[in-house]
């Protein structure tokens, strides 16, 4: 059952939460370590902790490019600028208030 190999793409649902990342990740590690081995000497820890660098960032690159994590970056974005923006005006509220800027226009 080694479908997996090295450079599938990782599929949405495999993405959503740590846990099943950390069980879609170690699957396709042991597969390409398997893969590596092939019944030869084993692997050094630096060729395995390799392997799973490379997963690693295989897995970091799905999620940024999922549309999950651009909606959830994009709420975080408007919240900060929203935040930015709010203590911006307060700052500048008694001047802009003097050049006519009302709370709510009609």
């Amino acid at each position: 059952m080694t479908e997996k190999k090295a450079g599938q793409p990782y599929s949405p649902e495999e993405i959503l939460s740590f846990d099943r990342i950390k069980r879609a990740m170690t699957s396709r590690v042991l597969d390409r370590i398997e893969e590596l081995w092939q019944g030869k000497q084993p692997l050094s820890v630096e060729q395995m902790n390799e392997v799973i660098a490379s997963e690693w960032q295989r897995v970091k690159d799905a999620v940024r490019s999922s549309p999950a994590a651009r909606e959830a970056f994009r709420k975080y974005l408007e919240r900060t600028v929203s935040e930015q923006i709010d203590k911006l005006m307060k700052e500048d509220r008694a001047e802009l208030e003097s050049l006519g800027v009302v709370e709510k226009s009609l």
